[in-house]
């Protein structure tokens, strides 16, 4: 008699089941079937590995190149007259198709060449409409591309408008073409940055003179579910690394939101000039 057989007549033997039937070593896997059910036992089942949820990686707009996608989109927002007066900026009258809203979303604030501009957002009135353009990198090897099409965008006459564009985002994209061996077609533009005369009227009155502060102050705009531009970077490294877009796409939400708001400063700061006299 096995050994399983002799475990499987004691089992039943403390029952009180009486006698069992000798089992012979040829019916073991059945005496072994036995055994598991007195034990309570049941055959381990492997589980069916779950598919991975799919991950979101759409993103809006086209893609004009390999690695470089195009958005744009059209807004009712604000009407400026033909021709606005920046003596605020200590500038003269400004022709408004000239006009060019620039603000830039980057892979960090560490400077030197390691940082690049993965995002470059413009906005412009043509007609009554405002215009946002937005060049997104998707992938690094695109960044000539990127450089090549936005300098495509910009005429000898073009006046950029930006909020601490002197300081940031005009050095470091000059430092991108340099970088790139492409000749910089910023250099010579007439620049209207709005930091500066933001900080001549209100320093003394806001508690800062950041770009919310400002469109809060100003344009009455509160920021919802608004993705800080602190968090950029990691959004576009996240998309780069096979992550999810969600936040890419939250990113350009936030440009957007910017040139809205630079656009909207702009004619604010006008208005006042026009108040005063």
């Amino acid at each position: 008699m096995s050994d399983l057989a002799a475990r499987l007549r004691g089992l039943r033997a403390q029952a009180g089941a009486g006698q069992v039937p000798t089992v012979s070593t040829t019916n073991s896997v059945d005496a072994r079937e036995q055994l598991r059910r007195l034990l309570g036992l049941r055959e381990r089942q492997t589980p069916v590995p779950r598919p991975p949820a799919p991950v979101d990686r759409a993103l809006p707009g086209d893609e004009i190149a390999p690695g470089l996608r195009y958005t744009e989109h059209w807004h009712a927002w604000l009407q400026p007259p033909a021709v606005i007066d920046a003596s605020f900026a200590r500038m003269g009258a400004l022709q408004t198709d000239r006009l060019l809203c620039l603000d830039t979303e980057t892979t960090g604030l560490a400077g030197g060449t390691g940082t690049r501009a993965f995002q470059i957002g413009v906005g412009d009135w043509c007609g009554e409409r405002f215009r946002i353009r937005q060049l997104t990198l998707t992938t690094l090897s695109a960044e000539t591309t990127l450089l090549r099409t936005f300098a495509s965008w910009l005429a000898a006459d073009t006046v950029l408008v930006s909020y601490n564009g002197k300081s940031y985002d005009v050095p470091l994209l000059a430092t991108r073409y340099r970088l790139a061996r492409l000749p910089n077609p910023l250099a010579g533009l007439a620049h209207l940055d709005l930091l500066h005369p933001m900080r001549r009227r209100y320093r003394a009155v806001w508690p800062n003179c950041r770009l919310l502060t400002a469109e809060r102050q100003l344009l009455g705009i509160i920021r919802e579910n608004d993705l800080p531009g602190s968090e950029a970077p990691r959004a576009w490294l996240q998309y780069l690394r096979g992550g999810s877009a969600r936040d890419l796409r939250r990113v350009a939400e936030h440009n957007a939101q910017d040139l809205r708001s630079l656009a909207g400063l702009l004619l604010r700061l006008a208005e006042s000039v026009d108040a005063a006299q």
